[in-house]
């Protein structure tokens, strides 16, 4: 059996109308004309499969890797359940523009219509200007009924819950949650495996044929959690060199590392591959294999499932998101 190591890919990026300049400066890679919106770190969505940037695997897709290592590379129990998809999704989304207001489908629902996974994700906020804003639930109870009118007289929005946000902030974003990014909002993004949006509500916008999006408001309609919560916001006290939780879910478990001193994870008891997104500065990770690596902010390394501890050795200060699956 090959060792496998810690694998980097190469960023996908995404050219959207509504994107900025952020996302090559943040990777330490030169900035240019284009409108970056998004940069998918770790991809196995259909024509969108990433590639290995490291190592002796450098080339390989993950698709090619899934089919050669299978459980060595996802956990016996993840590999199971995930069959030859890989489940998780990894972005960047730098949002020049308001994105339009979408619901995603649950697992159940996804299947039936569409033969895909649903879409539960989160958030982390790497910046924000002054005036950004998230949309996350409802600010007040509505029912399906009332949704579908607001939505045909375009007062939805009145009835949406925004938070105002800043570096650090962290959204969970369960499947049937109503939500939207804010202009000026650059975050990260952990998500199923799935492409499956369905758009409740796009400020009448045009295009340059003067065509207005496709909105998918009876699609939407019953995909939509209509529970009233009241906060949407996922609140956490960080802690320097311990993993700090901030969402667990059946899809993914993540954690925020602040390091500045060298610290050793575990997995011996994981049965689950790990994901890490640099988040600030620099390290160096050592596998119990003595594979190492250097990740530096913006960059994104999987962590193979037969890997049974890290080490990580921070240059100063280091952020890291840590993302698994233990459910």
């Amino acid at each position: 059996m090959n060792m496998l190591y810690p694998l980097t890919f190469k960023p996908i990026f995404k050219e959207i109308i509504w994107g900025g300049m952020d996302i090559l400066p943040y990777k330490g890679l030169p900035p240019d004309s284009r409108k970056i919106g998004e940069s998918w770190e770790l991809s196995h969505v259909e024509q969108n499969f990433s590639v290995v940037d490291n190592g002796r695997l450098k080339g390989e897709s993950i698709d090619g890797l899934i089919k050669e290592y299978g459980a060595q590379l996802f956990g016996e129990k993840v590999f199971r359940k995930s069959g030859n998809t890989f489940p998780l999704l990894i972005k960047f989304i730098d949002a020049r523009d308001n994105l339009s207001i979408q619901v995603h489908p649950d697992d159940e629902l996804a299947g039936k219509r569409h033969h895909s996974l649903g879409k539960t994700e989160m958030w982390y906020v790497v910046k924000a200007a002054p005036d950004a804003i998230l949309y996350s639930g409802f600010s007040q109870q509505i029912d399906a009924d009332e949704y579908v009118h607001r939505v045909e007289n375009n007062s939805i929005m009145d009835v949406l819950q925004s938070y105002p946000v800043k570096q650090g902030d962290v959204f969970f974003l369960p499947a049937g949650r109503v939500h939207a990014i804010g202009s000026g909002c650059f975050i990260a993004e952990i998500q199923q495996t799935s492409n499956i949006t369905y758009r409740i509500y796009d400020y009448n916008r045009k295009d340059a044929g003067g065509n207005e999006r496709e909105l998918h408001t009876g699609w939407a309609k019953d995909a939509i959690d209509y529970t009233l919560y009241p906060d949407y916001k996922t609140h956490y006290t960080p802690h320097e060199n311990k993993a700090v939780e901030l969402v667990k879910c059946n899809h993914f478990t993540t954690n925020l590392l602040k390091l500045n001193e060298i610290v050793q994870r575990d997995y011996t008891l994981l049965d689950s591959f790990v994901i890490y997104i640099c988040m600030k500065g620099k390290a160096a990770i050592r596998d119990n294999k003595n594979n190492e690596l250097s990740i530096r902010r913006g960059q994104t390394v999987l962590i193979p499932a037969d890997t049974k501890s890290i080490t990580i050795e921070p240059e100063q200060d280091a952020e890291f998101l840590e993302t698994y699956i233990d459910s």
